[in-house]
């Protein structure tokens, strides 16, 4: 089981995650000792070596650990729970992995021992800064770079030279000037290899991503919808759309729009054929309208501009497409209560929103019974209960209500939206 990197981010939809930590307690007496089972797969979830957040946990403990990496064995001393272990890493976390600034787990440590100094930098918002090294951890971690930093580079270099690098490794060993403003050392000096400036070109692009990101933001609330929209609509007409709901959510969660997704995909992937649509893109608007009330609230802003552009076919079908968007979960009782109650010209005009409401009275009516139905009965509800339910006649172009005996709607507290 995964769970968000930042616990104290609630979202279901938080892209950063890793494994729940798994513990295992051996041997008794003096000599018990517990195994963190998964610790490889966690820190490579935190991007940082394992041996990292087990010397935490022993300096938070003050118990001694040892690390056998070639068997993945990642132990503290004493006999600790998974749960224990679970909060410290929160802490570890919040430390050493998250940025500062953003909150981003994206983070790289850049260590300099010749200093005494371990920076810090976030390839979400572009924050460099340097970490407080007061923690024990902190000596620990200037004693073991991780791998991929120019100390351990220039280390291993220094090493190639001594077991017969010759004449190749002749300059290898010279360090690169040191950073100003009291960073740390980068490679930018170092290593003229076709793989190192291939990396450096990497960073420069990863570091234009930044910018734009930044640009993006800075744009008014229309251009970032725009180019939401044009986002999407890429995506559609690629014919990637069936597969990119996780894709779209993030895009609209990095300019800042999540809430009128809805809006936009509404537009571009529903039409006049929306009751099978809305099967086809149930996921896709979970991703938006799953516990957000003012998301679902644009998309019924979203279904009311599609009636306008193919009113003639949709229009008498609306309380059928309301229960089919109720029925996939993507509207709650008390949002389309809300929406029922105030006719607004916001999308359309008041004319038509007056015809919309109208045409939505029954299904409104059976949602208001069936509540109170359920509220009301104590036991053998699904027996007892009876329900109304439009039913449209394309032959009669007309609403009927029926009374039929009800399928119970289940309660589902949380919807694993990648399970649909």
């Amino acid at each position: 089981m995964s769970v968000n990197v930042n616990r104290s981010v609630s979202d279901q939809f938080y892209r950063y995650k890793m494994p729940r930590l798994i513990a295992k307690v051996e041997g008794k007496g003096n000599g018990i000792k517990t195994v963190v089972v998964n610790m490889v797969d966690v820190a490579k979830a935190l991007n940082r070596p394992p041996t990292y957040p087990t010397k935490f946990f022993g300096c938070e403990l003050g118990a001694q650990t040892q690390f056998d990496a070639k068997n993945d064995r990642f132990i503290v001393n004493g006999s600790h729970e998974a749960n224990k272990l679970q909060d410290m890493l929160d802490g570890f976390i919040r430390k050493f992995v998250l940025c500062p600034e953003c909150d981003n787990p994206e983070t790289d440590l850049h260590v300099n021992p010749k200093k005494q100094t371990i920076g810090n930098s976030c390839k979400a918002c572009g924050y460099r800064g340097m970490l407080d090294t007061r923690h024990k951890l902190c000596t620990f971690i200037l004693k073991n770079p991780p791998e991929g930093s120019a100390t351990v580079k220039r280390r291993n270099r220094k090493k190639d030279k001594e077991n017969g690098g010759g004449e190749a490794g002749k300059n290898d060993d010279i360090d690169a000037p040191e950073a100003v403003d009291g960073e740390d050392d980068d490679d930018w000096a170092e290593e003229t290899t076709e793989e190192a400036q291939r990396r450096r070109m990497e960073e420069i692009s990863d570091h234009a991503k930044n910018l734009t990101l930044s640009e993006d933001l800075e744009k008014t609330l229309e251009e970032r919808v725009n180019l939401f929209y044009n986002f999407v609509k890429e995506r559609k007409e690629d014919g990637s759309m069936d597969t990119a709901d996780k894709d779209v959510l993030a895009e609209a969660e990095r300019l800042d729009v999540t809430a009128m997704g809805p809006l936009i995909l509404t537009e571009l992937l529903f039409n006049e054929d929306i009751r099978e649509q809305i099967k086809k893109y149930k996921r896709h608007f979970l991703r938006f309208c799953h516990n957000n009330k003012k998301a679902q609230k644009y998309l019924l802003g979203g279904f009311e501009c599609l009636v306008k552009l193919h009113q003639s076919q949709l229009l008498p079908r609306v309380p059928l497409i309301l229960k089919d968007l109720y029925d996939a979960d993507l509207l709650e009782e008390d949002v389309i209560f809300t929406w029922a109650e105030k006719v607004s010209k916001k999308y359309v005009s008041k004319e038509l929103a007056k015809e919309i409401h109208a045409k939505a009275a029954p299904f409104v009516k059976w949602l208001k019974e069936a509540e109170e139905e359920s509220e009301g009965s104590d036991e053998d509800e699904e027996e007892e209960d009876e329900n109304v339910e439009v039913v449209y006649s394309p032959s009669a172009r007309e609403l009927t209500v029926e009374t039929v005996k009800p399928a119970k709607r289940e309660e589902v507290e949380d919807i694993d939206i990648d399970a649909i």
